[in-house]
């Protein structure tokens, strides 16, 4: 009963078929929103880290939102494996009080990025010369830069609203800022379906920009005063970007996906929409890796961990199903690894438009 499912592109699948899949072969990786959802590709993580991209001597761009964008940050880092482990170790280990308020979890936010970054990060990321940290937070308009409750709680609604008559009016709420570590990605500078800003990262605004790409509004504080973005309030990225909807059709190389799920939500605000999907064609040249649902029901609860599980299940139940989660993760990457050293399981990849719409 095979852990992980395998999705490719038409071109990601010709190539692949033809040559195995070779690391140098892929220049990009993209980390979707989802929080603790993440704990089950950890194992994935740390192979892909630790030895798939090991010693890198050719351009990497990660791409990520809120989690996705904090797990692959630590490839940024001088040493990736050790970061992951600390995200891991203590994003599942946070403690809250009985009823947090949005206060104490930015806090709490803030403390667990300080540990993942570590004295020299964000300069360690700004300048890697090989690994090109892309990170994508929102800049907010209108009410949603308020940090009052209800004009916030107002024009979340009205946002909602928006998004589901056009995606594209996302734009009158939101502007997309694509943080990035040195020379922009050619396909992530053709970013078009609504206004993006484009800001270098750097030692000063790396910490900001993580933040900003998780603050989940009403669960943390937006963050302001970002140097070199424009002035204004930042927040979650997985507003606009949650699963990614982008043209990865237009990378210069393959595209690898350690993905949750088998499908695609392109915005947050898409959750309630069944009706809207990622456009396939964006994904030609993407692999996907996911968890099967064979594997994801022999996990505590039959399912993933996520959010919820803060506010349904005391801190003993939860750690100890997120720390099984974490530790049954590896089979994935024990899988993926045995597909990558001997090329046997390459027939298991399946078309792309075998993957479920949701």
């Amino acid at each position: 009963m095979p852990a992980l499912d395998l999705y490719a592109g038409p071109t990601a699948l010709k190539q692949i078929q033809r040559e195995g899949i070779n690391p140098d072969r892929f220049n990009m990786i993209v980390g979707a929103s989802g929080g603790p959802k993440w704990f089950v590709l950890y194992g994935l993580d740390r192979y892909l880290f630790g030895e798939f991209f090991a010693n890198r001597q050719l351009p990497l761009y990660t791409l990520g939102s809120s989690a996705g964008a904090w797990r692959l940050s630590c490839l940024g880092l001088q040493d990736p494996l050790a970061a992951i482990d600390r995200l891991a170790t203590h994003y599942a280990g946070q403690r809250y009080s009985a009823t947090p308020t949005v206060e104490e979890i930015t806090r709490e936010a803030q403390i667990l990025l300080d540990i993942v970054l570590g004295e020299n990060g964000a300069e360690q990321i700004a300048n890697n010369p090989y690994v090109r940290v892309n990170i994508i937070a929102d800049r907010s308009r209108g009410l949603l830069a308020s940090e009052k409750r209800f004009p916030l709680t107002a024009g979340l609604g009205l946002t909602a609203l928006s998004n589901t008559v056009n995606r594209r009016l996302l734009g009158l709420w939101f502007q997309r800022t694509l943080f990035h570590a040195g020379p922009l990605s050619n396909s992530l500078a053709q970013l078009k379906e609504f206004s993006t800003q484009f800001v270098k990262l750097r030692s000063n605004n790396v910490h900001k920009a993580l933040l900003a790409s998780g603050s989940i509004p009403l669960v943390l504080e937006g963050v302001s005063d970002i140097p070199g973005a424009a002035q204004g309030v930042y927040r979650d990225g997985g507003l606009t970007d949650y699963h990614f909807d982008l043209p990865f059709q237009n990378n210069e190389g393959l595209v690898l996906y350690p993905h949750f799920y088998s499908h695609f939500i392109p915005g947050w605000f898409d959750k309630i929409l069944p009706w809207r999907h990622a456009d396939r064609q964006h994904f030609h040249n993407v692999l996907v890796l996911a968890p099967s649902q064979e594997f994801v029901s022999q996990l505590p609860y039959g399912k993933i961990p996520d959010r919820k599980d803060f506010e349904t299940m005391d801190y003993d139940t939860r750690n100890a199903y997120w720390q099984s989660v974490l530790a049954q993760s590896e089979h994935l990457a024990d899988e993926f690894s045995e597909i990558v050293r001997t090329g046997d399981g390459l027939a298991r990849i399946k078309p792309l438009h075998e993957a479920s719409k949701r």
